[in-house]
């Protein structure tokens, strides 16, 4: 077994994290990341209600008896979200690890520190990071250029921005994007991390409740079928090759292109009802990563995780204990 911060503050038997992923972090599959020894979350923003996500906790806590939290993604939208309402539902029902990310949570820290919440913050770049330990966060979970969904504008991979992150808080962090596997997770414990999230690779597993083409897609995909679009709305989104992406990033070649000339295209509601729900894999956007180079098969969560452990020990104990001999 690995111990690091991370399995010690949250009480998980291994330092891997499935982070929130919209249209896809429901209660089964969290669930079942938590009794493979992971932690997951469910994404709050999926339910209309504060009293639907309630709900679904309540349903997770049916399922397992081992610890999981709730992603907050905070971001601008066109129709109100009711974070206010979510961050009471997250104190009210006793969860205490959330996962934040988009905007800096400072505005939902008092509750959640009067209430116990942890709160790991993602972002994309080192001076984010700082601010977030000084808002009092208590780990950060760094996104590498490799991610999928919004990798920020920087373009720094996890190889450099991880340790160079490590290197300027004092709080735990954990490595976000390109994370796929056992050598993901050596490769990242090495550079400083107290853990991994992975989310592309939990995508292709059995209990995610998104439609058989997407995971078959993740599998035969290389590391190159992703695309970047929005850059020139400086809102940069990884997301997988297809019809769709390709025709956005057409359009986007004109910078002077706004977000209402791709707004039918980009539609969060098209790529989750017709992708995601609908197996049409030209269907809409979807959020893919990198790592989709290195997922090969669609195993259970408890298969997964128990691979991924099995792989990173046989590396410490195989490998480098032969070559520091």
């Amino acid at each position: 077994m690995l111990k690091t911060r991370i399995t010690e503050m949250f009480g998980v038997e291994t330092p891997i994290v499935m982070g929130g992923m919209t249209g896809v972090g429901y209660g089964e599959l969290v669930a079942a990341v938590a009794n493979a020894g992971a932690l997951g979350f469910i994404t709050a923003h999926m339910f209309p209600t504060a009293e639907a996500l309630e709900a679904e906790i309540t349903k997770v806590r049916g399922l397992t008896n081992k610890p999981f939290g709730v992603n907050l993604t905070i971001l601008p939208s066109l129709n109100p979200i009711p974070y206010d309402e979510y961050r009471r539902a997250i104190c009210e029902s006793g969860i205490k690890i959330v996962e934040t990310a988009g905007r800096n949570p400072v505005d939902h820290m008092p509750d959640f520190k009067a209430n116990g919440v942890k709160v790991i913050h993602k972002c994309t770049s080192v001076r984010h990071a700082v601010t977030a330990e000084k808002l009092g966060v208590d780990v950060i979970s760094i996104d590498g250029f490799e991610c999928a969904g919004h990798p920020g504008e920087d373009d720094v991979g996890i190889m450099v921005l991880l340790p160079a992150t490590v290197d300027q808080v004092s709080i735990p962090v954990i490595a976000s994007g390109g994370m796929a596997d056992g050598r993901s997770l050596i490769a990242a414990l090495s550079l400083g991390a107290d853990g991994v999230n992975m989310g592309t690779r939990f995508m292709a597993t059995q209990e995610a409740a998104i439609h058989e083409n997407v995971k078959r897609k993740i599998v035969e995909n290389t590391e190159r079928d992703t695309l970047l679009t929005n850059r020139t709305l400086r809102n940069t989104s990884r997301v997988a090759r297809n019809a769709v992406s390709e025709e956005v990033l057409k359009i986007q070649q004109d910078a002077t292109k706004t977000i209402e000339d791709v707004r039918h295209l980009v539609a969060g509601v098209r790529g989750r009802t017709n992708v995601m729900a609908g197996g049409d894999m030209d269907g809409g956007i979807w959020s893919a990563g990198q790592s989709q180079g290195l997922i090969h098969d669609i195993p259970t969560c408890e298969e997964l995780v128990k691979n991924i452990m099995r792989q990173a020990e046989s590396i410490v104990h195989a490998r480098l204990d032969k070559m520091a001999s």
